[in-house]
């Protein structure tokens, strides 16, 4: 019963963030008809072309992180399993149902290497993590220099800090020593409930303590599947008739990346949309003369990239349902 309201939640969360950013009066207010007219199809068939692409390399990266721990699967079959999760990931599962899903589903076809498994797919999100994070602050920081905003300075400031915790909280759970001195803090006072999750995710990762290169390459990996994305989201500004220098994709689209993981359908549905417009109306102001004009373009670019998505995962839809029937239904994935 509580995970049916959470899954209402979500949708209802979706929805309403839909409902509130059509409504707005710098929206509705929009000349609709001169907006679509701007519309074009070739683009974001391209865009979606480009984005099978980019989950290819997250393929490439997860293959690597596998063959470090002994687990070797050819690449076209771990492409079907990345397919899979993309899918749940529509669902009010959230990525990290999705992440829950891909690894399920390559555990049944690697008998008895389902824990090496689950440890590669929480190494990977947390690579992918650090990628976006490292693209958003080199962007920033070209916003800043290269095309003359020292106003976004606070942001940089705020997103460097942000991936120093992060490089040192991914330390904390790969050394020995930092680990230690980490299990002594969180048997302090209330923070000890927290210890035994600690020492699980440090258990479970511990295991890439020693494949530093293999680690370095699959955030080099993780960097082209930003570039990729970046592609993309220009091509989706194609499509809708956006008027955003390529520049400022590449500067925005990183920041873009955390969407998903909040409450939500279809892979960030209502949350992509609003950031979409806060990043690229109020952060870049990039709307000219014509704010409103600009904010309405802005949010059909959104939901060509949303469609991108949502297209892109259907397949993955296919391949579950295929194999579904193929095994019994207590081994189905609930």
């Amino acid at each position: 019963m509580k995970e049916k309201l959470l899954n209402v939640l979500k949708i209802a969360i979706s929805l309403g963030l839909i409902a509130y950013i059509f409504t707005r009066p710098t929206i509705r207010n929009v000349d609709w008809s001169t907006v679509l007219d701007e519309m074009q199809l070739w683009p974001w068939f391209l865009g979606m072309a480009v984005y099978f692409v980019a989950i290819g390399f997250n393929v490439l990266k997860w293959q690597l992180l596998l063959q470090t721990l002994g687990v070797r699967v050819p690449y076209a079959n771990l492409y079907r399993h990345n397919l899979v999760g993309l899918f749940f990931a529509l669902l009010p599962l959230s990525m990290v149902g999705g992440d829950i899903a891909r690894g399920w589903d390559l555990a049944r076809h690697t008998e008895g290497q389902a824990a090496p498994v689950a440890v590669s797919v929480l190494v990977d999100r947390l690579v992918g993590l650090a990628g976006f994070l490292l693209a958003a602050v080199l962007g920033l920081a070209s916003a800043v220099v290269l095309l003359e905003r020292p106003d976004l300075g606070w942001l940089l400031t705020t997103l460097g800090v942000v991936l120093v915790v992060y490089g040192l909280a991914f330390a904390v759970l790969m050394s020995q020593r930092l680990r230690r001195l980490v299990e002594r803090v969180f048997r302090l006072g209330p923070l000890e409930r927290f210890l035994p999750l600690y020492q699980r995710v440090s258990d479970s990762v511990q295991v890439y303590r020693t494949h530093g290169r293999a680690l370095l390459a699959a955030l080099a990996i993780q960097l082209l599947t930003v570039l990729a994305t970046c592609v993309v989201n220009y091509l989706a500004a194609v499509a809708a008739g956006t008027d955003v220098p390529l520049a400022w994709v590449f500067v925005l689209t990183p920041l873009t990346a955390f969407a998903p993981f909040l409450p939500s359908i279809a892979s960030g549905l209502g949350w992509n949309q609003g950031v979409f417009v806060v990043l690229y109306v109020e952060l870049a102001q990039l709307g000219g003369s014509q704010p409103d004009a600009f904010a309405a373009s802005v949010l059909i670019m959104s939901l060509a990239m949303q469609a991108i998505i949502i297209a892109s995962s259907l397949p993955g839809a296919v391949l579950w349902w295929r194999r579904r029937e193929a095994i019994s239904p207590s081994d189905q994935l609930a």
